[in-house]
């Protein structure tokens, strides 16, 4: 291969012309004298150190099964994608900082329960006139709104990421079919985004990881399909025909080094077309005798039921001007849930929505205060799905049993 290097003119380095773009924070980011690190290394830690990140690790990648330690779980997939992403990103020359930050923080926005729990949360959101749930949008809105690091006053505020690496997030989107991924040239105010993949990332090091995603999961899956028994003999020999390989270590390898050989800044992050064809056919093969398999329902109809469950209860709570006074009232029968749900709305609420108790912590918060007063019943239903949207799957789980207790 002779595309060593091929993108380091156009690598989202101090060098770009675009580098105070890509680097810009909502607002500014604190900083320190001895500080060695890059704005996108910095975003990497932050993520690195959020609690959305951690809670990755119990959340579904395909296969709910949480007492299973061999299956793969959200992080370990995140895990994978920056692993795919950095050997690319390395060999072309990109920015591998960011690189691994926008892998890291690409999955944030996920629900608990996999793709089925994103779609039981998007039923609910438009049943509650908030527009369509989808993980790539609730990430960006997440790392913006939602998740708070604590600073070194002990202060909790929002993690203020790069533009670089938001944009990455939001656009980050692998289930549409297409080979030769470019940036967009328009730095957009990135709430435009209101469809799926509606927008290309806006840098190069985004465009990797878009590619990247799809390529570590479609591997894995298999993985842990045959180890569940999701796949029988006769379908493991048409995945070899497809693919030319039941091992996952040979088919990402292969497709790394076939996406390294034809990329460039001219083709944009490419495969070969025939590489192209057999990650597609790999994909298609997954779709059709995994992820559409009937063994799933009894799982789904669960995940349903837990989540509906909880957004119902939870909004049974809601009065003008007692919302979040009723739920701390009910953390004493329900301490798991109610306890829980009444310290999420004391950080995001105005002190004055929060009871006597939690406004300390309402003050401590120094992030932006999204749900105000709480003074309409749309805006509580909000945060009720955001609330949702950040549970694992364990939790959820058992949040949901504790609505069983009399």
């Amino acid at each position: 291969m002779d595309n060593k290097n091929a993108f380091k003119g156009v690598a989202a380095t101090p060098d770009n012309p675009r580098w105070r773009d890509f680097t810009a924070r909502q607002s500014e980011l604190y900083s320190r004298e001895d500080e060695i690190r890059s704005p996108f290394a910095r975003d990497y830690t932050r993520i690195l150190h959020c609690t959305a990140f951690r809670r990755l690790k119990h959340k579904t990648q395909v296969f709910y099964n949480v007492d299973n330690d061999h299956v793969c779980t959200r992080l370990e997939h995140v895990a994978h994608v920056e692993s795919v992403a950095n050997t690319i990103a390395k060999y072309l020359g990109l920015n591998d900082e960011l690189t691994r930050a926008i892998s890291f923080g690409h999955d944030l926005g996920h629900a608990p329960f996999g793709h089925y729990g994103e779609r039981v949360l998007s039923d609910i959101s438009k049943a509650n006139n908030l527009g369509i749930f989808w993980h790539e949008r609730n990430g960006l809105r997440l790392v913006d709104k939602l998740e708070l690091l604590e600073d070194s006053n002990k202060k909790l505020r929002n993690l203020n990421l790069t533009y670089a690496v938001r944009d990455g997030i939001i656009s980050h989107c692998g289930e549409v079919d297409q080979n030769g991924i470019r940036p967009r040239g328009e730095l957009i105010e990135l709430e435009e985004f209101d469809s799926v993949g509606k927008y290309q990332p806006a840098t190069w090091e985004g465009c990797v990881v878009k590619i990247s995603d799809k390529i570590a999961y479609i591997g894995r899956d298999i993985e842990d399909a045959l180890s569940l028994g999701f796949l029988t003999r006769g379908q493991l020999s048409e995945l070899e025909e497809v693919s030319g390989a039941v091992n996952t270590t040979v088919i990402v390898h292969d497709l790394i080094s076939d996406i390294c050989k034809n990329s460039s800044p001219e083709k944009g992050i490419c495969l070969s077309n025939e590489a192209a064809q057999k990650l597609n056919a790999v994909k298609a093969f997954n779709y059709k005798n995994i992820y559409s398999n009937s063994r799933f329902k009894a799982y789904q109809d669960y995940a349903k039921l837990v989540l509906n469950g909880m957004f119902e209860f939870l909004m049974s709570f809601y009065a003008p001007g007692y919302a979040a006074a009723n739920v701390h009232k009910a953390a004493k029968e329900y301490p798991l849930l109610c306890s829980s749900f009444s310290g999420w709305l004391a950080k995001l609420c105005l002190p004055s929505a929060v009871p006597e108790e939690l406004k300390g912590e309402a003050e401590r918060s120094l992030g932006e205060k999204i749900y105000g007063n709480l003074s309409d019943g749309q805006t509580y239903a909000q945060a009720v799905v955001d609330f949702l949207s950040c549970m694992t799957d364990k939790y959820a789980v058992r949040a949901h049993a504790e609505l069983l207790s009399y």
